[in-house]
């Protein structure tokens, strides 16, 4: 086996590879549990609270958090990628903690839905910039060999701290109310979150500089005119629609995120309709992001030694037979196998697409190119809330969920037809460097 490569800046000696900054790495993953926090607080008491507070009743207007949300981070996901190649990774974080800071406090004095709205404009730009960064953080520390598991320890943490979070707040929203109490777990986030990355994270620029500079070209040629740097606009239309990896990543993950604000904003209000209790409507909230996240640990190293395409392909199939039985079922014991296939398919589908995109991109423009697919993949909130709140006032939840079934069954397929595998593991005699360093 090689050693990984290694050089120094600015007197700091750098190694790529999860042992060689396995400090740095589980910090990173530390901090992006408190990220996924932030966003569980809300996952099981926001939609109740829209109702039995606010008197929102439509349920377009009541998804109209879920929309703002995805709209702001979406957008942010595309500059965070931009921002930290230009200022650094680190800055980024810091700015996205910073902006997180009044979001739990405004959730609790929220006089009206628009300051709930508002809170979620804030929480989007917010996990914009501290998810997007973690990502591209960790990817720079390990180098291209264990990309999948970095992926899936990532996103593993994130979305097993949504879990816990949307469990704990279910509870606490029983015990204690909708208001105050649920939120005082997202003010202890925040302040962590801002303190580890304030005083603990290092920058990892230099880690991708290095990767850079050994870059090996695949025997196959195919990403030949790829290599080196690519300008803003090259980089979009790469990722959005011409290469056909990056593109059907971005697709599977706006379709992913689709059905994620979904089972966001309608799953709660679906089984309150069916008379569950508050905190059993938490547990199945909390249920769906833990297999996600659990599963993640398992996927994202799979996928390193499978291959990306047929696990991203599947998944996606796994996810909207889960939601068909979403849709069919009316018990609580039904809802919660639908949840946890649901999460598993998420698990095969989430860190896979992140890793893929990392395979495909070069490290010159790599953290615009995540920051792009984030932007389609995020955008999926939106799409998703204003897709399913239209529908679902129109021709009720059932049919909602019915909708994103069989459009995350569509994206799947596009991903059987279209995605070539990416995970590529360079051959023995080929030896050529490309990177402007």
């Amino acid at each position: 086996m090689t050693s990984a490569p290694r050089s120094a800046s600015k007197g700091r000696h750098i190694e790529l590879g999860l042992r060689q900054n396995a400090a740095q790495f589980t910090l990173l993953v530390v901090v992006n549990a408190l990220v996924g926090g932030m966003l569980g607080q809300e996952r099981t008491v926001l939609p109740l609270l829209g109702q039995e507070e606010f008197g929102i009743t439509a349920y377009t207007a009541g998804l109209s958090f879920i929309l703002a949300f995805g709209v702001a981070k979406a957008v942010t996901n595309y500059f965070a990628g931009t921002w930290s190649d230009r200022f650094g990774r680190k800055p980024v974080l810091v700015a996205g903690w910073l902006v997180a800071v009044p979001v739990p406090l405004m959730l609790i004095w929220a006089p009206s839905w628009t300051w709930i709205i508002v809170a979620n404009v804030l929480l989007g730009i917010s996990q914009g910039l501290t998810w997007s960064t973690t990502v591209v953080m960790k990817i720079d520390l390990v180098g291209p060999a264990r990309r999948g598991l970095a992926m899936g320890l990532n996103e593993a943490a994130g979305y097993a701290a949504v879990a816990v979070t949307a469990l704990a707040t279910g509870y606490v929203a029983e015990s204690y109310g909708l208001r105050p109490a649920p939120f005082f777990l997202g003010i202890a986030f925040a302040a962590l979150g801002l303190g580890l990355s304030t005083l603990g994270v290092e920058e990892t620029r230099g880690h991708a500089r290095l990767e850079a500079t050994g870059h090996v070209a695949r025997a196959d040629g195919r990403h030949d005119h790829l290599h080196g740097e690519l300008s803003n606009g090259q980089v979009f239309v790469q990722t959005s629609f011409k290469e056909p990896a990056l593109s059907s990543a971005s697709q599977a993950g706006l379709v992913n995120n689709l059905n994620d604000g979904l089972a966001w904003g309608l799953f709660p209000i679906l089984f309150a309709g069916a008379g569950l209790p508050v905190g059993r409507i938490g547990v199945l909230a909390a249920l769906y992001p833990a297999v996600w996240g659990a599963g993640q640990l398992v996927t994202g190293a799979l996928s390193d030694r499978w291959g990306r395409k047929w696990l991203i392909a599947a998944g996606m199939w796994l996810q909207a037979g889960a939601l068909a039985l979403i849709a069919l079922a009316d018990s609580f014991g039904w809802w919660a196998v639908a949840a946890v296939l649901l999460g598993a398919g998420t698990a095969m589908v989430y860190p896979t697409l992140l890793a893929s995109i990392g395979d495909v991109a070069h490290p010159a423009w790599r953290a615009r190119a995540v920051g792009v697919y984030r932007l389609w993949r995020d955008g999926g909130f939106a799409v998703g809330a204003l897709l399913a709140g239209v529908v679902a006032d129109a021709l009720g939840v059932h049919a909602a969920v019915w909708t994103v079934a069989a459009l995350t069954a569509l994206s799947g397929l596009v991903v059987a037809l279209r995605m070539y595998e990416t995970r590529h593991r360079p051959d023995a005699s080929t030896t050529e460097v490309i990177g402007n360093g």
